[in-house]
């Protein structure tokens, strides 16, 4: 089998949404492996510097795949690059373009460009495309000068993730010390199917607190998301100050933190 029947075994069809748009794409997986021809070797990938990839409910996503290649005859390009959810092998990243930085003779690190619009995911696959989220895997096909190629599957992992939005309001804004103020908020995270935010229940959300000239924010306590994402508690005020939530994010959701809302003595 050659290799350009090997790597096309791992695009199992390709969804076109509108003309200029990169192709969607369900990606069937080979599992973690390399093969081919000569002594051309993948050194590394790291995606998008190392960061986790958030994808919201609109405009268009962009994220580069540094790979490393190394051959004695030196580095020609990539002829193929696809990432896809290691767990279901789905994935809507369209493989827009490479160029390739000369580091020795030997040596170059071929940046590939991954890219999606959020308005035709949903088309991308035949499930709940909110179940892409997750843990991801990348393949790559390298080719040198001396036509030496090199076929190597699940080169890295990262996440993709939902983008998540967090709102906070507190009431009333001006008080008695030691009085106690009503903080609220919602959190909600990007629904692909709907392209709308949902609100995410049974979340653990922080709450931190700012005093008046502080740097920084400190947690106060821990709070769930209602049915609807709602959060709301109440505190006693000490000091003049800021309040805001904190969510870390999960493994298919984002990290977010509100806009903080003031609270002054009276």
């Amino acid at each position: 089998m050659n290799s350009a029947t090997r790597a096309g075994r791992r695009t199992g069809r390709a969804v076109t949404a509108a003309a200029g748009t990169a192709a969607l794409l369900l990606l069937t997986a080979t599992g973690a492996h390399a093969e081919g021809r000569g002594d051309i070797r993948v050194v590394s990938t790291k995606v998008n510097g190392g960061a986790d990839v958030t994808v919201g409910v609109s405009g268009r996503v962009t994220f580069p795949i540094a790979v490393t290649v190394k051959d004695d005859s030196g580095v020609k390009k990539l002829t193929h690059v696809s990432t896809f959810n290691r767990s279901n092998l789905y994935g809507f990243f369209g493989w827009t373009g490479t160029t390739c930085s000369k580091k020795s003779s030997t040596t170059s690190v071929c940046t590939a460009t991954m890219s999606a619009d959020a308005r035709w995911i949903a088309a991308s696959d035949d499930i709940d495309t909110n179940r892409v989220a997750g843990l991801w895997t990348v393949n790559v096909t390298a080719a040198a000068n001396d036509r030496d190629y090199r076929i190597a599957d699940g080169v890295a992992t990262y996440r993709v993730k939902r983008a998540a939005t967090l709102t906070t309001a507190v009431a009333p804004a001006r008080v008695a010390r030691g009085a106690k103020v009503t903080v609220t908020g919602k959190l909600a995270r990007a629904d692909w199917e709907t392209r709308t935010h949902r609100g995410f229940a049974g979340q653990t959300v922080k709450l931190q607190f700012r005093k008046v000239g502080a740097a920084h924010y400190s947690t106060v306590k821990a709070v769930r998301t209602g049915g609807s994402g709602r959060l709301t508690t109440k505190v006693t005020v000490t000091s003049a100050g800021s309040w805001r939530w904190y969510f870390p994010g999960t493994t298919t959701t984002a990290r977010v933190v509100s806009a903080g809302d003031t609270v002054a003595l009276r």
